[in-house]
């Protein structure tokens, strides 16, 4: 029992002695130095990996960006009707004596198809100095006029368009002359669809209207010379309106048949030299019509039972007429 309590005692204060040892100041120094040589080293490294990469930026920022050479000198803009070169640079904040690297080509894209006329765009940089764009215009199928959403002008710079997708936008100052002859689509007030520049109008009426001048277009590639307006009218019918002061009715559907009966009616009234007032299309046969009396009547002191010249040629028009659209 007294030798296993001696002999405890002495290797506690032997494992004492060995770990002051090794925990001693002298060891510490030497480990520390060790650690501050290693930190020393990779301090260098990096050193010298910021002092190459700032020598390569400012050799990229002279050869490239500060360069004379890459500076924008060209922009390269496909002919449309909407945007030009000046619009272009005033309309996506272009610094036109930045570098080319300096242009943001994202930025200047979304920028533009930002802008109502134009449905699609695209920017390229082509080195040394030019900038080329692309751009896709929207086409204008019509004018939309609504005298209650505030668009009562048509066929004004800023005036709303449609296209043939049936998206609004106001007409550019540039597309105004090849949209000064277009048709107009009436609509009436929705607050459930209002219009909205850059948006698709989402009105039923829109569809049909379209639909008609779709159907007129094809059936007379100049059918958009002598249509003055369109708009539905109830539920079953349409109107449209000639620049010769044709008031004629339309139906939903059928629209070949019924534009074929109203060119063939307006060139008979030409031929014949008279004016026509109303016609409605829809029926199949007896299409009524109504003509315009351009002759005024001379004073009478009685009334006489017989016709006059004037009304025995107008029903001699409107028998002419029936005949010709009943064949047709």
């Amino acid at each position: 029992m007294s030798k296993k309590r001696t002999t405890k005692p002495r290797r506690n204060s032997r494992s004492s002695v060995l770990e002051v040892r090794v925990m001693s100041p002298r060891i510490a120094w030497f480990s520390f130095l060790k650690i501050a040589r290693r930190l020393t080293k990779y301090a260098c490294i990096l050193a010298l990996l910021a002092a190459l990469g700032w020598g390569v930026w400012q050799g990229i920022q002279h050869a490239f960006y500060k360069n004379p050479d890459f500076r924008l000198q060209v922009i390269d803009l496909n002919p449309n009707p909407v945007i030009d070169e000046v619009g272009l640079a005033e309309a996506t904040g272009l610094d036109l004596t930045a570098s080319v690297f300096d242009i943001d080509l994202d930025k200047v894209t979304a920028k533009l198809k930002a802008l109502p006329g134009i449905a699609e765009a695209r920017a390229e940089r082509h080195l040394p100095g030019k900038l080329v764009v692309r751009v896709v215009p929207r086409t204008p199928r019509a004018w939309i006029r609504c005298p209650e959403a505030g668009l009562a002008q048509v066929r004004r710079t800023g005036d709303m368009l449609v296209d043939l997708k049936g998206i609004a936008y106001p007409c550019p100052e540039l597309q105004l002359e090849t949209a000064i002859n277009l048709p107009a689509i009436q609509l009436p007030q929705s607050e459930k669809f209002p219009i909205v520049a850059g948006s698709p109008i989402k009105q039923p009426e829109l569809a049909h209207c379209l639909r008609l001048l779709g159907s007129a277009c094809a059936a007379d590639p100049e059918a958009s010379h002598w249509i003055e307006s369109v708009k539905q009218v109830n539920d079953w019918s349409l109107l449209l309106l000639t620049r010769q002061g044709i008031a004629a009715t339309f139906g939903l559907g059928d629209h070949e048949r019924q534009i074929r009966n109203l060119r063939a009616a307006m060139d008979h009234s030409e031929h014949q030299g008279y004016a026509i007032t109303t016609i409605n299309l829809i029926p199949k046969r007896n299409v009524p019509i109504t003509l315009r009396d351009e002759t005024a009547a001379a004073p009478r002191a009685t009334p006489v039972s017989e016709p006059s010249p004037v009304e025995l040629r107008k029903d001699r028009q409107a028998h002419d007429l029936h005949t010709l659209l009943n064949r047709n």
